[in-house]
């Protein structure tokens, strides 16, 4: 990674913001990792300044984060630990089908925050029971930390509008439920 600063004026292209978010997302060691930068022709621009190579590469995190197998293990298994230590989470459902569900830690504080937190994935994996490794930080600082569980996009059919509307409607779920676990849902 370059420590040379933006000069004002610059542009930051798509492909590098997509890198700089996936890097943050990744975490730490992902930092020494950058995608390749072999000098390859580029096919027709599809969307903003990225042909298809480039677009391709945007929706495969292992591209930016090559350890990428190894980061969603250690997220597991920290999410493991806090279950541990803090117990269970409530399970609510939030929708008609099995995946709409919602984990919620809650902590001991009356009329408490809620946080909440819809996890990544590509809009392709990922689970609430993988993201339980911020809840207790969440708990002991006094806010309620819920996860949604949500359809991917392989079983939604391609179809992003089906995760955004579970999404949406799990979040609705909270704001008016919020004070049947404690929580106040003017302040999700």
């Amino acid at each position: 990674m370059s420590s040379r600063r933006k000069m004002p004026g610059e542009t930051v292209t798509r492909r590098a913001l997509i890198a700089a978010t996936a890097v943050l997302g990744a975490g730490a060691p992902a930092l020494a990792q950058q995608p390749p930068q072999a000098s390859r022709v580029k096919g027709p621009l599809v969307w903003l300044d990225m042909d298809q190579q480039d677009l391709d590469d945007a929706y495969d995190q292992s591209v930016y984060a090559p350890n990428l197998d190894q980061i969603l293990k250690r997220c597991a298994r920290n999410s493991e630990l806090v279950r541990e230590r803090l117990g269970a989470p409530k399970r609510f459902a939030y929708g008609p089908t099995t995946i709409e569900a919602l984990d919620v830690f809650t902590t001991r504080v009356p009329n408490a925050p809620v946080s909440i937190f819809v996890h990544g994935g590509a809009w392709r994996v990922g689970l609430a029971k993988n993201y339980a490794y911020a809840a207790e930080m969440f708990v002991d600082a006094g806010a309620h930390y819920v996860v949604p569980d949500f359809n991917n996009v392989l079983e939604a059919g391609g179809d992003l509008m089906v995760m955004a509307e579970q999404v949406r409607r799990a979040v609705a779920w909270v704001y008016r439920n919020a004070k049947s676990f404690g929580g106040d849902p003017e302040r999700l």
